[in-house]
């Protein structure tokens, strides 16, 4: 089975934990995760099995939707509630308009400096490896985008919002910088991932729910297509010999204009995903960039 489980996974559990699971009750190796979720945060995490981890970097640029909870006067290394505090400030005097303005900064295309205690790596080490050794270096900001940050609610000292963001937004150094503007400091206490790309909260499966189905044989009923994340790009159905020379990694010519992000979809005619194609616009053909030759789902 090749395709996509939308998994709702629980608070305290890695997301790596998450992928062993799933390696162990389906007994298939290719098993990854998109878009990593700390072990506070729960919700949904997309898990690929088989042929459909080859479509994880088309899906991580898919936009994501978070409800943060934000608790302001605390101030942790972690930037979350899992971390160890290291100031505390009376918010009392933090009102909902003050903090609506200080979200305002947030909005569109800003920059923003990763936290410590994260898996990106400096001179082949990761982040987290040298907070927990105590060491902390100079990270460079990088440019990410929020499309929607608005206030839920307001119930001091804890503000719940709503994150419409793109890859590479850290939600916990948002907590963190909005209590630096506040002045009062802040870390992010919980986090929910409401949607990822086109899979929802509503429709994730928790990690009993799975176990269950795959006691009972019906886990393959929860595995969503592995082109379910590539709706943008337009579908073209080609005859047997254009598949021979898709799946040998010829270049085609196809009744098909060039298309968005120039890349297509390309079907057998038994309606199997072949693969996916991009664009040459200068020799009109269309290039294999990754092929499914038997595509399971």
């Amino acid at each position: 089975m090749d395709g996509i489980l939308n998994i709702d996974k629980p608070r305290g559990m890695t997301s790596y934990r998450v992928v062993a699971l799933v390696k162990r009750l389906s007994g298939e190796r290719r098993v990854g995760h998109a878009g990593t979720l700390d072990p506070l945060a729960t919700g949904v995490l997309p898990v690929c099995i088989g042929q459909a981890t080859r479509v994880v970097e088309f899906l991580a640029a898919a936009r994501k939707i978070y409800r943060a909870e934000i608790e302001l006067g605390i101030t942790t290394d972690t930037y979350d509630a899992d971390g160890r505090i290291i100031r505390r400030e009376n918010p009392d005097g933090i009102h909902r308009e003050q903090v609506e303005k200080a979200l305002h900064s947030f909005r569109g295309t800003i920059r923003q400096t990763p936290p410590m205690y994260s898996a990106i790596k400096y001179q082949g080490k990761k982040l987290y490896e040298l907070a927990r050794s105590g060491i902390t270096v100079e990270r460079k900001s990088r440019l990410v985008t929020i499309h929607n940050l608005d206030i839920i609610a307001f119930q001091p000292p804890l503000v719940t919002v709503e994150v419409e963001c793109e890859k590479g937004t850290y939600i916990r150094s948002l907590a963190h910088d909005l209590g630096q503007i506040l002045g009062c400091g802040a870390s992010l206490k919980s986090l929910v991932r409401q949607r990822y790309g086109p899979f929802d909260i509503e429709d994730a499966i928790s990690m009993p729910q799975l176990e269950a189905a795959f006691q009972e044989g019906l886990w393959e009923h929860l595995v969503h297509p592995t082109d379910s994340v590539l709706p943008a790009w337009p579908a073209v159905v080609v005859d047997e010999a254009t598949e021979q020379l898709i799946k040998n990694g010829v270049p085609v010519v196809l009744l098909l204009e060039s298309a968005k992000g120039n890349r297509c979809r390309a079907y057998t005619v038994s309606g199997h995903l072949l693969g996916i194609l991009r664009s040459d616009p200068e020799k009109g053909q269309w290039h294999p960039e990754k092929v499914f030759p038997n595509s399971r789902q």
